[in-house]
């Protein structure tokens, strides 16, 4: 049941998830964390898809056993994200949307002196939903 139903039935407390882990509103925390997510991330669903098509994207990131990086996948968790309504995010979205927030911040203070187009720094950032270039 999405959270907006869960509120009109005045179930749980701000923050409280239900057993299918969708919360029935958001805290002011989640609310902050929200809004912190909006200002990191801004690309959209459709460009950080198409974006995570590509070569580029798929050459950069800590990479587990050979296989996706930790980049890759969050971005796709991220476009399922941008792709929801607010009333349907889960527990585990707004942990996600903290971790893109906190990623964006640590990486975006690593920037390299230049240029930056072609290099894995903004890639890597473009896989996290922030194009630098965008700034």
């Amino acid at each position: 049941m999405p959270r907006a139903a869960r509120s009109r039935k005045g179930a749980g407390t701000a923050g409280d998830a239900d057993d299918d882990g969708f919360m029935s509103e958001l805290s002011d925390d989640d609310e902050q964390t929200r809004a912190d997510f909006g200002d990191a991330v801004n690309l959209t669903a459709g460009e950080l898809s198409d974006w995570l098509d590509t070569d580029e994207s798929k050459s950069v990131g800590q990479k587990k056993g050979g296989g996706e990086s930790t980049g890759h996948e969050s971005g796709r968790h991220i476009v399922r994200i941008l792709e929801k309504k607010k009333a349907d995010l889960t527990d585990d979205d707004v942990a996600h949307m903290r971790k893109v927030v906190g990623y964006v911040k640590r990486h975006s203070a690593q920037r390299p002196k230049g240029d930056v187009t072609d290099t894995d720094w903004r890639y890597s950032l473009m896989n996290w939903g922030h194009d630098p270039k965008k700034d």
